[in-house]
């Protein structure tokens, strides 16, 4: 196996600076201008994030999911019975994390995880391409299979069974919203002293904003 000198990639972040006085007093909005700078800039995929739970024996995990939207709180959709969704029904404290390493930007947002009306799950759900719909339909996420096969005659047999109907939102899979408490906006400097902006929520609508060491 050839040697790898992870040492050598190295980054010298120099595209930008933050300060306390550049940011809106409100986090979501500081957010919007951040994303909205991440899709002018024509960046792959901007709304991927990780999600970050913990199950109710204190073991962390992570996974890579998108966002689908953003008011009060940050949205996504998944399966209710995977592995993220049994360790937010045991621990809803979650984070959530962008790194747009073009921008060199990062955002931690850290908070309680709540499910979404049944109203606002349908409504996306009859959004999504219909090999999508299928596909939430086929998969027991997280879940041991033999081999990708059983995934292929699942959805055949669901495609025959649904046909030109319209189908309908699986039981087991929604939208999570995630109510921020804490939110964190890091931009890369050089010599590794970047600029990190914290947002601690003290009571509605009102935020205490504060510099980080990096």
């Amino acid at each position: 196996m050839a040697q790898i000198d992870i040492a050598a990639l190295r980054e010298n972040y120099s595209k930008g600076s933050l300060d306390v006085q550049d940011v809106h007093v409100s986090p979501i909005e500081q957010f919007h201008k951040w994303f909205h700078e991440a899709i002018e800039s024509k960046l792959p995929e901007p709304n991927a994030m990780v999600i970050s739970t913990v199950s109710n024996d204190g073991k962390p995990s992570a996974r890579v999911v998108l966002l689908k939207g953003f008011d009060t709180g940050f949205t996504f959709f998944t399966n209710y019975l995977s592995r993220k969704g049994t360790e937010l029904a045991e621990n809803p404290n979650a984070c959530i994390t962008f790194f747009w390493v073009e921008l060199e930007r990062q955002v931690r947002i850290e908070g309680i995880i709540e499910k979404v009306t049944a109203e606002e799950s349908d409504a996306y759900f009859q959004s999504r391409p219909i090999g999508s719909q299928i596909g939430a339909w086929v998969s027991n996420q997280s879940m041991v299979i033999d081999n990708r096969e059983v995934l292929e005659e699942r959805e055949q047999h669901l495609k025959d069974k649904f046909g030109d109907n319209p189908i309908p939102r699986p039981p087991h899979w929604g939208g999570y919203r995630l109510i921020p408490n804490y939110v964190e906006f890091w931009q890369g400097r050089p010599s590794r002293l970047h600029d990190r902006i914290a947002y601690t929520k003290l009571e509605e609508h009102t935020w205490k904003i504060e510099r980080l060491s990096p």
